[in-house]
């Protein structure tokens, strides 16, 4: 019968499994890291914050679609606690450490990347249900988008947990990984390969849904009246949702590559040598997903500026809008779910206060 080692400190498995813990890491370095770490996280915090504040606070967005990619910055929010409780618990530090504060650690940064993984799902589902309708938002109601969060949360602390429920090597250390020394090897293979199937699958799914509504949008623009492009609105959203996507998969995938490579045990294959790398690009990620949501939506982006400015500023911005007097492109928003036209009305002045409403001619 295996022994099993409940009871000991990390040091026993990184020895055991010869991973290398950086005992160097100290002094300058050190310091620039938890600078640049510290940035990073703290522009996580407010930027995502912003974006579920965005979702709140602005009527145009209380939709399901909406109501997913809050869901999504708020997984990113919690991968910036995940990042800041590891950047306190790493390096030499990682040797201290006792099974149990391990198992959190890790914990923690797996279930942020599982929060995201199943939102995006659920978000391609979402997508799925309204484009097929060709509307721009689904007729997911309040009560069955709120079940959605609850139960992407649920399987993202359920898979967060399974090596602390049983899924390690704590009783056989002979199958112990080296990136993750309580951790068996087998788990990592099963977590990896997982994760790099739903990424295959949703990256096929949102191609076959973009392709579908470009070939859609072509044909309802054909019968459109004018030289001008109408009906826009499901392929900007489309090209925000894959924006994500493509990030996700481009920050993640490497990351994932290593723990296959230590899961099948590849010690020839350098994984020590660039685990770091690819965490910071894993920490990239729920950098850049607030910067992609106000980048790609302008009214997102709207709303986080009406946020962070003064009221005078916004009073300056209406006298200046006031006195244009030329065509402006105005959209007309579609609450009951059909779509939201692009077009340019003649003589109408559209100001801040009236963006989305339809203009007299």
């Amino acid at each position: 019968m295996n022994e099993c080692y409940y009871d000991k400190r990390m040091d026993f498995f990184y020895n055991k499994t010869n991973t290398d813990t950086v005992d160097e890491w100290t002094g300058p370095k050190l310091i620039v890291v938890l600078c640049f770490g510290t940035f990073f996280c703290l522009f996580i915090f407010i930027s995502n914050s912003l974006v579920i504040a965005a979702v709140v606070k602005n009527k145009r967005f209380h939709f399901p679609f909406y109501y997913l990619l809050a869901n999504l910055a708020a997984a990113d929010f919690f991968a910036g606690i995940a990042y800041v409780f590891l950047m306190f618990n790493t390096g030499p530090v990682s040797k201290t450490l006792t099974v149990n504060r391990w198992f959190l650690r890790q914990g923690l940064l797996d279930t942020s990347l599982t929060a995201s993984l199943v939102n995006l799902l659920v978000i391609a589902v979402e997508r799925h249900m309204s484009i097929m309708r060709m509307k721009i938002h689904s007729n997911l109601t309040k009560k069955r988008v709120t079940f959605l969060i609850i139960s992407i949360w649920a399987i993202a602390i359920f898979m967060g947990a399974v090596p602390t429920l049983g899924w390690n090597c704590l009783c056989d250390i002979t199958a112990c990984s080296s990136l993750a020394p309580i951790y068996s090897r087998s788990y990592l293979v099963f977590w990896s390969v997982l994760n790099l199937v739903v990424f295959f699958i949703m990256v096929v799914v949102y191609i076959r849904i973009y392709m579908y509504v470009q070939r859609k949008t072509n044909v309802l623009s054909s019968h459109t009246s004018g030289s001008i492009s109408r009906r826009r609105t499901p392929v900007k959203l489309m090209k925000t949702v894959m924006t994500l996507l493509g990030a996700f998969v481009v920050c993640w995938t490497p990351g994932l590559v290593v723990l296959l490579l230590d899961g099948l045990n590849c010690t020839d294959c350098g994984v020590q040598n660039v685990k770091r790398w690819f965490l910071l690009l894993a920490l990239l990620n729920s950098v850049m997903n607030p910067v992609i949501y106000s980048y790609k939506d302008d009214e997102m982006w709207g709303t986080m500026k009406r946020m962070i400015c003064c009221s005078s500023e916004d009073k300056s911005q209406d006298r200046r809008s006031s006195r244009i007097p030329s065509t402006v492109l105005c959209k007309s928003t579609d609450t009951s779910g059909h779509y939201i036209e692009d077009g340019i009305i003649q003589g109408t002045i559209c100001g801040k206060g009236d963006l989305g409403d339809k203009g007299n001619s």
